[in-house]
């Protein structure tokens, strides 16, 4: 046991170094766009891992496996809400995005050197070996899992579906949530992510504190008929303010993915 809390001090002492940098509010596009240039920065060993936390205005992102049809509203709706749409290079399904939901969008070197080769054969569809795309997944859940247990909500996975979710049991304090909604679980945080050429993650997850959740009614919400989404508001009496939320977010991060975080600016 000596040995093993010796290992783990040392561990402590060298974490990796992870910049966090907290945005406020800003346009999809102007952080895709911000992504693209810190995810490239960080290939070429100029930056350090870094984690993005901010807000969205109104939006519907579409994934890779998105189908058009999951949107529900048609464009004078869309255009009364003050809804955007981006069609995006991250994994997954239709979401929404707006005030009152953290999102994160960790930029990490998942592999040093680029993404290798499954086989010697895999020529151009050279790509991340499953395993190691999967437990990233896993870990950016655990991350949620843990901070909302933080934040007294208990929540966990799903088998076969990605995403953070809490219990049907949980919804019988929301007086707002529609009966049907206490069914099945509810998504309280979604995720979505990319891993580029150089290794480096993109996109990431989306966290309902307390967002306007009729919006949802506009999208079959990742492709998933049937599953309500949940929020914070939804489950706890007075919801923490989004400034502690990120705090607990970020040290939770550092925790699971082993890294010493540290507040930057642009």
């Amino acid at each position: 046991m000596n040995l093993i809390w010796q290992r783990d001090i040392l561990l402590a002492m060298f974490r990796p170094t992870c910049a966090v940098i907290n945005l406020g509010q800003v346009d999809y596009q102007e952080a895709w766009q911000l992504q693209n240039t810190l995810a490239s920065e960080i290939g070429r060993g100029q930056r350090l891992p870094t984690l993005l936390l901010l807000e969205h205005p109104h939006t519907y992102t579409f994934g890779r496996r998105a189908q058009a049809d999951h949107l529900l509203w048609d464009e004078s709706e869309l255009a009364r809400r003050g809804l955007s749409i981006h069609w995006v290079d991250r994994g997954g399904d239709v979401t929404y995005h707006g005030p009152g939901q953290l999102v994160g969008y960790p930029l990490l070197p998942l592999a040093p050197g680029g993404l290798q080769a499954s086989s010697p054969l895999a020529g151009a569809s050279a790509r991340m070996p499953q395993a190691d795309y999967i437990g990233y997944l896993r870990k950016l859940e655990e991350t949620l899992i843990h901070s909302l247990a933080r934040l007294g909500v208990v929540s966990g996975q799903v088998g076969g579906l990605t995403g953070v979710w809490v219990q049907p049991h949980l919804l019988s304090r929301c007086s707002a949530c529609r009966p049907e909604m206490r069914q099945h679980p509810a998504k309280i945080a979604a995720i979505g992510i990319k891993v580029d050429v150089n290794g480096v993650s993109r996109h990431g997850f989306a966290l309902n504190v307390d967002p306007d959740m009729s919006y949802w009614e506009g999208i079959v919400a990742c492709g998933l008929a049937g599953y309500p989404v949940a929020s914070l508001a939804d489950i706890l009496h007075q919801v923490p303010d989004m400034e502690l939320i990120r705090r607990v977010v970020t040290s939770m991060f550092g925790e699971v993915f082993r890294y010493e975080m540290v507040e930057q600016t642009l």
